[in-house]
């Protein structure tokens, strides 16, 4: 079923700003994530961390939403290599997401434990090479999806 003009703008409109809500958190999380880290620090980027996952879910569902139900359909997307070499990309900064995501927790309940508490500086280095690492990967999402939108891609003849 497709969806009406209306339908289709919404959830274009959606997805593109939680994928701008997604890059603004990704962008607090390298900025936050310093060399001296406190403890209201610790628990700043700990409770941000937990909007990338939510916004995470929430771009992966209206974006199929949008493949399945919106104006061009499962059938133009399936067959589109950008559209697979999307997903691949959202697929690795999700992977990397899950190392930051760990130490935050690991940081918030040492911070629980230990008033006093400051991340070790090879952890800060380790999570921030990983967050660069996901903003390189992240900013292909959007030239693969503007390939796509174009009809690059198609594997239809």
């Amino acid at each position: 079923m497709i969806a009406s003009a209306t339908t289709d703008l919404h959830l274009a409109i959606a997805h593109h700003l939680l994928f701008l809500l997604l890059a603004g958190v990704l962008t607090f999380e390298i900025s936050a994530v310093r060399s001296s880290m406190d403890r209201e620090a610790v628990l700043r980027v700990a409770r941000v961390d937990a909007w990338y996952g939510i916004l995470a879910v929430a771009i992966i569902v209206v974006g199929f939403s949008r493949a399945i139900f919106a104006a061009k359909g499962w059938s133009y997307y399936s067959v589109n290599l950008f559209f697979w070499a999307k997903l691949g990309a959202f697929a690795v900064v999700g992977l990397l997401s899950i190392m930051p995501t760990v130490e935050f927790i690991r940081w918030r309940k040492a911070t629980s434990a230990n008033l006093t508490f400051a991340p070790a500086p090879h952890g800060i280095r380790n999570v921030r090479r990983v967050l660069f690492a996901e903003a390189i990967v992240f900013a292909l999402i959007p030239a693969f999806a503007a390939a796509m939108a174009r009809g690059y891609g198609s594997l239809s003849p």
